[in-house]
């Protein structure tokens, strides 16, 4: 496969991560301080049952289609969702369905979940239950369960119970809070700021109707919703064109209608201002960076200098690294980024088996990690994948895109005794940046690593927005359609 092709792939999976949240709404945030406080939502009024079927559009192109199940059980209520979408990637076409169940407190909170997202032969499973101030969430990987238990501090809500909660709450135009939410396709906890607004005439299914504006504020970007007066949700909207409205089963299964998305690893990227013959060879970078909040974003640190608008990047070097990179200070450091985690499963026999093949303990960290890099060109295709990158799912399937290797990567590094983060951003191809997912090794020094690139040190076209494990892509949320670059020098 020519390397252009292989690198074209490369822009599927950090955009993808993120593109599940701006579609179905997952209200997941990053909010300044001088938010309202959390709220506790006591319901005035029960919910109706309901069975709501939505088209999904991307500007006027039907894309897929959704079904939302509201019932009533003994112990509250059950909220059940279908998600199906046509995916469009680098010219790649796509299906993908996702299936959350989730039960629901007599006052909404949430009490316990089941999650699948699968596309072709890539599926991921994840179950869990809300006990006192834990949340434990199961996942399955090579047969055996993991468990991970979250602290929550606040009652958590499902994401896609937020309209339900504040209709039952009571909620009127002029009102602001914030709700602590689940999203058990990111597995994690964070709060989503809601503002109630005005009610509005939109027209869904042909007809005028009257509903309630909602926005809800996550990541440096905001979801539009409009609510019917039973709570229920008649028309959503986010960013990259994606709509939701509400239609008649008929029209939402009507697949002669449906279209792939637009080429949306296209119309994310931004455009360049020059053209880089060899990035590879490049030791230094100067971009203008404007149209976002930086401060928002892990923009600054490592080989990244950022002040008024302006990041450098400079390469490292891997000469003269420390042979022994660990203090006694720093060991519960090295501890944090060598555990496993429901992505990362460097514990694993199979990730364990793969770096004692591979690597020899007695190798530097350098060593260990050009070898791990090496299996990983020799073993994993390149090609999108439409999924949640874990470790295992990349090497049972033997094939991903940046998010898959850079999972990989950070897992055995991680099981061969290296500190690893996983990094996104925009990544420098034919006249445009791409948004991306790589890595960061701690090598004596940190070091920028490019698994899907093969690069050690990456080149210093790549730039930094996030950093940490998977879930982190969602920073790029406040990015996506807004950030702006000029390349000032490069060398």
């Amino acid at each position: 496969m020519p390397l252009y092709k292989n690198k074209s792939f490369l822009v599927a999976g950090a955009l993808l991560c993120i593109l599940f949240a701006v579609l179905l709404a997952v209200r997941i945030g990053f909010f300044k301080k001088d938010i309202p406080e959390y709220a506790f939502i006591t319901p005035e009024k029960g919910l109706a049952e309901r069975d709501t079927w939505m088209k999904i559009l991307q500007h006027d192109r039907k894309i897929g289609f959704s079904r939302s199940v509201l019932s009533k059980e003994a112990a509250g209520y059950k909220m059940q969702e279908y998600v199906f979408m046509r995916i469009n990637t680098m010219g790649m076409i796509q299906d993908v369905t996702l299936k959350t169940e989730g039960h629901l407190n007599p006052d909404l909170t949430l009490r316990a979940f089941d999650f699948e997202i699968s596309s072709g032969k890539f599926v991921f499973r994840a179950n869990g239950e809300v006990n006192g101030k834990i949340l434990s969430i199961y996942t399955r990987d090579s047969g055996a369960q993991r468990k991970i238990d979250i602290p929550v501090s606040n009652k958590p809500y499902l994401a896609a119970g937020v309209a339900d909660a504040a209709f039952a709450g009571g909620a009127n135009p002029g009102d602001v809070f914030t709700l602590d939410i689940f999203d058990p396709a990111t597995m994690g906890q964070v709060p989503v700021l809601v503002k109630v607004g005005e009610k509005e005439e939109i027209i869904t299914g042909g007809e005028k109707t009257t509903a309630i504006k909602m926005l809800l504020t996550f990541k440096g970007t905001t979801q539009y919703l409009w609510v019917g007066n039973n709570g229920e949700i008649l028309k959503e909207k986010g960013i990259l064109g994606m709509s939701l409205e509400k239609t008649t089963k008929e029209d939402a299964l009507n697949g002669l209608s449906l279209q792939a998305s637009e080429d949306l690893t296209k119309i994310a990227s931004v455009q360049s201002n020059v053209v880089i013959d060899d990035p590879g060879k490049l030791s230094f970078m100067k971009v203008k960076i404007e149209g976002i909040e930086a401060s928002s974003l892990r923009i600054i640190g490592d080989r990244q200098a950022f002040k008024n608008g302006i990041l450098i990047i400079t390469k490292e070097s891997l000469l003269d690294l420390p042979g022994n990179p660990y203090t006694k200070q720093t060991e519960k450091f090295w501890l944090y980024f060598l555990k496993p985690t429901q992505f990362i499963q460097s514990d694993n026999k199979k990730i364990i088996d793969i770096v004692a093949k591979t690597t020899n303990p007695a190798d530097p960290p350098l060593v260990k990690a050009q070898k791990i890099m090496k299996w990983i060109n020799a073993n994993i295709e390149k090609r999108p994948v439409i999924s949640l990158p874990d470790a295992i799912s990349t090497v049972e399937n033997k094939a991903g895109d940046c998010n898959e290797h850079a999972v990989l990567m950070a897992a055995l590094s991680r099981a061969a005794g290296i500190p690893a983060k996983i990094e996104s951003g925009l990544v420098y191809l034919n006249g445009r940046f791409y948004y991306h997912a790589w890595n960061l090794l701690y090598l004596g020094r940190w070091v920028t690593v490019d698994p899907l690139f093969g690069q050690i040190p990456a080149d210093v076209t790549h730039i930094r927005f996030s950093s940490g494990d998977p879930k982190e892509q969602l920073d790029l949320m406040g990015v996506i359609g807004k950030v702006k670059l000029k390349v000032i020098e490069y060398k």
